[in-house]
């Protein structure tokens, strides 16, 4: 149990620091001509590689609930794409609190999906979260709305990261070797799909060989962060692991501020705050409600 117990936030503190700091060797990609688009189809390609393997057996799991399985895997693909999308463009930090804006639209969509209500402290959720939003991209003049693409990508990466809980939750009996398999079969089957819209096939010729060992690691890793923060989830209190995946956003404030010159500004912050204190409120609720 005690080993359980240490596994599981040793897991969640790697996914935190992995995610805090994956958005730098994407932009180092970037800046040597290989965009989101090549380098998450190869470093999510690694993933599933390495996952089939290692977790064959698991297909069947995912047979079981192909329906399931296939929504998962495209609420889940876009999540990740669409986070490495965001932060290659704009600022990092925006780009999580947008991100964290998760616990809102999972309280919406368990609404619509598995007819779950609100109530009080779900109101309360949903209020931190949308004052958040406003205070953070409120300019004065201009509605309060994402500021670009990015901002734009970030939101809805969010969104689907909610999905991917609602819909998980749907699929209890899903197995977490088969949801970490669908993770990175969603991830690679919707960026070949940009990929084919936005490249040629001979794009990936061009890439060197450091950068082929570069994003071979980097699929490694990936691959290690979502099966530990899949155990992380599934063995600690939903309260502890909401406080645990904000040092995230530790990492990634230092890290932008460090390698990007990127700072927010203290509107930016007081909005960000809120946005935070709904996300831990969030998981302090999961944690009380009766099972």
């Amino acid at each position: 149990m005690l080993k359980h117990r240490q596994l599981s936030i040793f897991g969640l503190l790697f996914g935190a620091i992995v995610w805090g700091l994956i958005w730098y060797p994407y932009r180092q990609l970037e800046l040597a001509g290989i965009s989101g688009i090549q380098s998450s189809l190869v470093t999510y390609g690694v993933a599933l590689a390495l996952g089939a393997v290692a977790f064959a057996r698991h297909w069947r799991d995912l047979m079981r609930v192909p329906k399931e399985a296939l929504w998962i895997g495209i609420a889940a693909g876009w999540t990740n794409l669409g986070y490495v999308l965001a932060v290659l463009e704009g600022e990092v930090m925006r780009v999580l609190l947008l991100f964290y804006l998760a616990p809102l639209w999972t309280l919406l969509l368990a609404r619509l999906l598995l007819n779950e209500k609100a109530g009080q402290q779900g109101l309360v959720i949903m209020a931190l979260s949308l004052t958040g939003m406003f205070v953070m991209l409120w300019q004065g003049s201009s509605w309060p709305l994402p500021q670009n693409w990015a901002e734009w990508i970030a939101l809805s990466a969010g969104m689907g990261f909610a999905a991917t809980n609602v819909l998980t939750r749907r699929a209890g009996h899903l197995t977490l070797k088969a949801k970490s398999l669908s993770v990175w079969a969603g991830v690679c089957a919707l960026a070949l799909v940009f990929f084919l819209f936005k490249h040629s096939p001979s794009a990936m010729s061009a890439v060197s060989g450091d950068q082929w060992l570069m994003m071979t690691v980097m699929g490694l890793v990936l691959a290690a962060t979502t099966w530990l923060v899949q155990f992380g989830v599934t063995h600690t209190p939903a309260n502890r692991a909401a406080v645990i995946f904000m040092f995230e956003l530790v990492v990634a404030a230092l890290s932008s501020w460090l390698l990007a010159g990127e700072i927010l500004t203290p509107r930016e912050w007081a909005g960000g705050a809120m946005i935070i204190l709904a996300a831990l409120y969030s998981g302090q609720v999961e944690m009380s409600a009766p099972k």
